[in-house]
Order: structure tokens, then C-alpha cells, then sequence
């Protein structure tokens, strides 16, 4: 039964993955209305989230027991591309205590005084944990590249600027390698929004006034800069897409399908992990039994006065006096 989930899972996701090496032309290749035969309407979409829910909470228990590995997923995407909903969803099962989810906004100036990649470094998750990075070192490859004006304010020689967004990939691919290497596994979605999708959403936050806080007019300022950004995830899904850290497109226009999406790819990785409870040895499991031998001797049935017991026979004796 395990295997037969573990094979569906991986059929339900394969399309979305990026092959590595492929070019990528999000118009031509990935539909943000796409739906899989499998999942057809969203009330089956509600009991396959749950279930994949379920199974992320039992993996990310052993994942934490173990204390061996740790996940990183990385979740990109446009404005209103649903990547606060997704996170909510997907993780809603989840024990809080182990994922950590790190937004970036615009960097501070201690963070412009190191390297591109050193505040990513330092929000990393730990051993045993799943950390998300909503919005990511992508960034650096997409927003920057779509605004080069932001590179002033890296404050980068004049010669590290020749040919950046090339070198850039390759020091993104090294530095998730080195993360694989030693024990993070990177999983990176990209949530892919229609143009039109895009724009129904912004008027819906400017229609529904308790969804006005999420609207900013810098949000119709960078769409005007749409074909841009296509560019930049198309060549970012070309050149970072790699064996050991690929990534998934997924489609966006319903969000109920995204969610789906987006937990089967997180859950596949922890497939792929298979963390395990540690065991104990044969010492180890004579002193639990010595414990527990102990711990009976000292219940209620033991006669000794202390604990619950005492409390329950002093209330009685209190209630015969009054």
C-alpha cells in the first residue's frame, strides 16, 4: 500500500518537474490552468490535501527524530501567486516547532555589507527541521535582474559585474550542491500565475475591503514589467534546474490544485529522505525497563501517600469532617 502511494505521488508530480538541462519557456511548456486526471474537482483536491497533510506530519516527526537530515523548500512566484495560502495549507498539520518559514524583503544594510547569499546562509533550517523560504536566493536572479539598479546597491566590483546573471547560476547550483552534500535536501516550486489570474486577484483585493491591507500600488507597477519577469524565470528555470536540486512548476490559477501540488512535491522529498525513529540497544533498552520498574513502585497501588493519591484521600477525609 506504501509503495503503491509512493508511485502515485511520484506520477502525480513528474510533469511538473523541470528536467535538467531543458529549456523552458513557461508559455509554451507549463499551463497555469493545468489539472491532472487524477484531480478533477476541488472536493477530491480537499481529501488528497488532507491526506498528503497527514502524511507530512508522520514524516516530519521521524525527520525530527532522527536529527540527520533537514529540507529546504524554496517557493517562488508573481505577486498574488498564492504563496502565503500554500505555506498556510500545506503546513496547517504540521508540528510549528519544527518547520521555519523566513520571508526576505528588502535588504538591510548590514546584509548589503555581505555577500548576495550570506542573509539566505543564515536563515537556513537545522537538522531535523523544514524550513521554507518564501521567496528565496531567487531573487538575486529575478527581481534584480529585472530592476539592475538594485546591483548599486550590492556595492560589487566593477568586475564582478561582467557576465553576473551566468556566474550567479552556477554559484546558486554550487552552494544548493554543497547543502545536498551535507545532509539539506532543496526542493524548489515555482508557482506558476496567469496573466489574467493575476489581475482578477488584484481587483478582488481592491474590491473586498478586508483584503485592501494586501494591496500595493507597487504590485500594478511591476506588472507592467510582466514580460520581463518571464524572461527571468525562464532562463532561472533553465539554468537551475538540477539533479540535485530541481525544480517543480506548478500550476497556480486554482489554488486548491497548487496546494495539492505543492505538499505531494514536499512529501515526495521526505519519501526520498525516508528518516527513521532511531532505535535503542539491548543497554539502553535494560534501562528503560529498570525505569519503568521503578515508576510502578511508586504508584498509588505502592501505598505510599505522595502524589494523586494523597491529594484524592485528603479531599475525602476533608468532605467526611464538614
Amino acid at each position: 500500500m506504501a509503495d503503491e502511494r509512493t508511485r502515485r505521488i511520484s506520477e502525480f508530480i513528474e510533469p511538473l518537474r523541470v528536467r535538467p538541462g531543458r529549456s523552458v519557456r513557461l508559455d509554451r511548456d507549463f499551463d497555469p490552468r493545468q489539472r491532472s486526471k487524477a484531480v478533477r474537482r476541488k472536493k477530491e483536491g480537499r481529501e488528497l490535501l488532507q491526506t498528503g497533510i497527514a502524511m507530512l506530519a508522520d514524516y516530519q516527526a521521524r525527520l525530527a527524530a532522527q536529527d540527520t537530515y533537514g529540507v529546504l523548500m524554496c517557493l517562488q512566484a508573481l505577486d498574488a501567486g498564492g504563496k502565503d495560502g500554500t505555506i498556510r495549507h500545506v503546513m496547517s498539520g504540521v508540528n510549528p516547532q519544527g518547520v521555519h518559514v523566513a520571508g526576505f524583503k528588502v535588504p538591510s544594510a548590514e546584509e548589503l555589507d555581505h555577500d548576495y547569499l550570506w542573509r539566505y546562509a543564515s536563515r537556513l533550517p537545522a537538522r531535523g527541521e523544514i524550513g521554507i523560504f518564501n521567496r528565496s536566493h531567487y531573487e538575486e536572479v529575478l527581481v534584480v535582474r529585472v530592476h539592475p539598479e538594485l546591483l548599486d546597491r550590492q556595492k560589487l566590483p566593477a568586475e564582478s559585474r561582467k557576465k553576473i546573471w551566468h556566474r550567479r547560476y552556477r554559484e546558486i547550483n554550487d552552494w544548493e550542491r554543497y547543502l545536498v552534500d551535507n545532509g539539506f535536501r532543496v526542493v524548489k516550486v515555482f508557482l506558476n500565475l496567469s496573466y489574467e489570474e493575476q489581475r482578477q486577484r488584484f481587483l478582488k483585493r481592491i474590491d473586498v475591503p478586508d483584503r485592501n491591507w494586501k494591496f500595493s500600488a507597487a504590485d500594478v507597477k511591476e506588472r507592467r514589467r510582466w514580460k520581463d519577469y518571464q524572461h527571468a524565470f525562464n532562463e532561472m528555470l533553465s539554468e537551475t534546474s538540477t539533479p540535485w536540486a530541481p525544480w517543480y512548476v506548478v500550476p497556480a490559477d486554482r489554488k486548491w490544485f497548487a496546494r495539492i501540488c505543492t505538499a505531494a512535491i514536499l512529501v515526495h522529498t521526505l519519501i526520498e529522505i525516508d528518516p527513521q525513529f532511531p532505535t535503542v540497544d539491548a543497554a539502553a533498552l535494560q534501562r528503560l525497563a529498570e525505569a519503568r520498574t521503578e515508576l510502578a513502585t511508586q504508584g498509588p497501588e505502592a501505598g505510599n501517600g505522595s502524589g494523586n493519591h494523597g491529594k484524592r484521600a485528603g479531599h475525602h477525609h476533608r468532605a467526611a469532617t464538614v
